[in-house]
């Protein structure tokens, strides 16, 4: 396998796409729990030695894996071992030497020390780094979760659609909807303009119930189902994280070598997924729950707004948006023309479906309502 030229993300992608990309990298995975004694770092990359297996004409040897750190994987690095991030790629940068003597310093002032490193090989055991984690990391994967949930939405009898899916080199993403929950929300939308089609929420204010999907494999967040309601005239996605239900990926201690689950203990794992997939699916996708959901939206979204620039400024320091996000933000609040709180939740979330990330872009969603309740609180003040 070629794991120079194996796509590892995906944006806007189908279902069928994700599962197939997810597929591939199935086959690359290499998961080991190694003490610290059995890692060193050479020339930047991070030898563990002894947990890869080959297959030759001489039979099965064992061998090193091989596994260079991606950006995400220097980090956690970093973490586990306490080095400052920006110092450490610093040093992968300008000073490779040093990068490798206080890798390996600090791994031999533990060596007892255990970690999960995760990480993606080609053929002779050599590739990349994807996360270097605690051996307490349990492992509920991104493929495996997707086929669940699939399943628990099935044993709710939901009629939905996956509206979009998308794979970063930290997190997948998977928005349900189901436009057999739906809503009127007037007091929401009626001064809305869709920055996209044009279309007016006065004349059309329909919203539908859904759900957002979201899975780390490396450490960056738990698996969560997130309630989210969709516009119809523009695909705004309106998250409200408040009532996320999320799995922490924690559990007893991995054993030593490479990771294989009993059967027993990854069949609990998925059994969870399912279940509150399933509980999630008759919560979030009820009417009573949508209608209540656009009612206390609507209760933060008429106040009104003179200038938006400050307004949005203030949120967009409180929230830490980007700078692209800002400027992205306040073109789709001119765009909308809803000049009140309102307005700013529909710029936040129309704004994060112009991020190229799509990391960023879902953070975006997820703030969409916070930066309404700032918008309104700080419109109230000034």
């Amino acid at each position: 396998m070629d794991l120079e030229t194996m796509d590892t993300t995906a944006r806007n992608a189908s279902l069928q796409e994700v599962a197939e990309l997810l597929e591939t990298q199935k086959t690359a995975k290499h998961d080991v729990v190694a003490a610290a004694s059995a890692l060193e770092c050479r020339g930047g990359t991070i030898r563990v030695r002894g947990s890869y297996q080959r297959l030759d004409l001489d039979g099965v040897s064992t061998g090193d894996a091989l596994l260079t750190p991606t950006r995400l994987a220097e980090a956690s690095v970093a973490d586990k071992l306490r080095i400052p991030t920006d110092y450490l790629r610093r040093m992968r940068a300008e000073n490779v030497e040093l990068y490798d003597h206080n890798v390996n310093g600090w791994l031999r002032h533990q060596p007892e020390r255990r970690f999960l490193m995760r990480g993606l090989v080609d053929s002779q055991g050599e590739g990349l780094l994807r996360a270097m984690l605690s051996d307490s990391f349990r492992i509920v994967d991104n493929l495996d979760v997707l086929l669940t949930a699939l399943q628990g939405i099935e044993a709710a009898g939901a009629q939905v659609d996956i509206a979009q899916a998308d794979l970063t080199e930290s997190r997948m993403y998977v928005k349900v909807r189901s436009q057999a929950i739906s809503a009127l929300a007037p007091g929401l939308l009626r001064n809305y303009v869709s920055p996209f089609s044009r279309a007016r929420g006065a004349d059309n204010p329909l919203v539908f119930a859904g759900f957002v999907i979201s899975n780390s494999e490396i450490g960056h967040g738990a698996f969560t189902l997130s309630p989210q309601i969709t516009v119809e005239i523009c695909d705004n996605g309106m998250t409200m994280t408040k009532y996320a239900e999320r799995e922490v990926h924690l559990g007893g201690k991995l054993p030593a070598g490479v990771v294989r689950f009993a059967a027993d203990t990854q069949n609990a794992a998925l059994e969870l997924v399912k279940k509150t997939t399933r509980d999630a699916v008759a919560t979030f996708l009820s009417q009573d729950f949508l209608d209540a959901r656009v009612a206390e939206l609507t209760a933060d979204a008429g106040v009104e707004i003179g200038d938006p620039a400050p307004v949005i400024e203030h949120v967009a320091t409180a929230l830490r948006f980007s700078q692209q996000a800002r400027e992205s933000i306040l073109r789709r609040f001119t765009q909308g023309a809803d000049m009140s709180s309102g307005g700013v939740l529909h710029a936040v979330t129309a704004a994060a479906q112009d991020m190229p990330d799509a990391d960023e872009a879902y953070a975006l969603e997820a703030a969409g309502v916070p930066a309404m309740q700032r918008a309104a609180a700080f419109a109230r003040t000034h």
